[in-house]
């Protein structure tokens, strides 16, 4: 019986020439997908890897503003990282992170979920209603950093005006150590909450239909649906949003600091704003100890991310 005949042999020509192309083509296209990669990997080093390298660089140094300029500080080690974890306002600083942190992103998934929920049942002004609350999203934050702190002024602020109207007495929000950290807390929920009301609406829109049809027909109330439908589905969405929320808050400066600077005494001083005041915030900048903190800021974030990463693989495992 007679081999089958190769295409080549059908056209003609010899195999060796269909051959010979083919590691040209491989080649230009691994050019080409190198050349689509490299804008990726120059700005990963421009605005990752370097600004990375060039804190962990300030940390481990004693960078006064002359050495800063003259390039000649002095190699002092984890000496930076000892001094902060040493000195009295590192756990003010970061009990105030967690309390912060957690008490926000917490607010905010909740309420961004309720509106999510409320606005995909669709009515007639959802889209309009919906657009105004990307309202807080839109503003500049030094915007509604002023906003929030006219409105907590403890003399003229219209919240104390309206807490007055129901009897209850004037509360210095931004000045009281016992209600400053409440105050910017506040502020940032109400910052945050439209983020994740996109993100979870986005969400929403991806569970079909079907499912809450099908429920309805079994009997099952709209708390039993969003138990059982609604909240499992969107896991996965809502796991990214508390990560994203999470990795943002830990690094919120422009709200505390202008509205409180991290005070009075330290009481909504945060690691974020703590790294910031010691940089920039005073007239003596010491970057040392500013970026030693904020690397403690990032090796947290990180450690979230990877707790993240770890959940998810448990959960796609059988």
């Amino acid at each position: 019986m007679a081999a089958p005949r190769t295409i080549a042999a059908l056209d003609g020509r010899p195999a060796a020439q269909h051959a010979r192309p083919a590691p040209r083509r491989r080649r230009s296209s691994q050019w080409t997908a190198l050349a689509f990669l490299a804008p990726l990997v120059v700005y990963l080093l421009l605005f990752y890897a370097y600004p990375l390298y060039r804190n962990i660089e300030l940390s481990l140094h004693d960078y006064t503003p002359r050495a800063f300029v003259r390039g000649d500080a002095e190699f002092t080690g984890p000496e930076n990282y000892l001094d902060v974890l040493s000195d009295d306002t590192f756990v003010r600083a970061l009990r105030n992170t967690a309390l912060f942190t957690l008490v926000s992103i917490a607010a905010q998934y909740a309420l961004g979920l309720a509106l999510a929920v409320f606005f995909h049942r669709g009515f007639r002004l959802s889209v309009v209603l919906r657009a105004m609350f990307l309202v807080p999203w839109l503003l500049p934050l030094i915007v509604s950093a002023s906003t929030w702190s006219w409105m907590l002024n403890s003399d003229n602020g219209i919240v104390n005006a309206a807490l007055e109207a129901f009897g209850v007495g004037q509360i210095n929000w931004l000045t009281s150590p016992d209600t400053s950290l409440i105050a910017v807390t506040i502020a940032n929920i109400w910052l945050g909450i439209p983020f994740n009301l996109v993100i979870l609406y986005a969400g929403l829109q991806n569970i079909p239909a079907e499912l809450y049809e099908a429920a309805g027909l079994d009997g099952a109330n709209a708390w039993q649906r969003f138990r059982r439908i609604t909240f499992p589905l969107l896991r996965p969405v809502s796991a990214i949003t508390l990560l994203l929320g999470l990795i943002y808050t830990l690094k919120v400066v422009d709200i505390i600091w202008i509205m409180t600077r991290g005070g009075p005494a330290d009481a909504s001083t945060t690691l974020a704003i703590w790294s910031y005041r010691e940089a920039f915030g005073t007239g003596q900048p010491d970057f040392s100890p500013a970026a030693a903190v904020g690397n403690l800021l990032i090796v947290i974030a990180f450690a979230a991310g990877l707790v993240h990463v770890h959940l998810r693989r448990e959960e796609g495992r059988p």
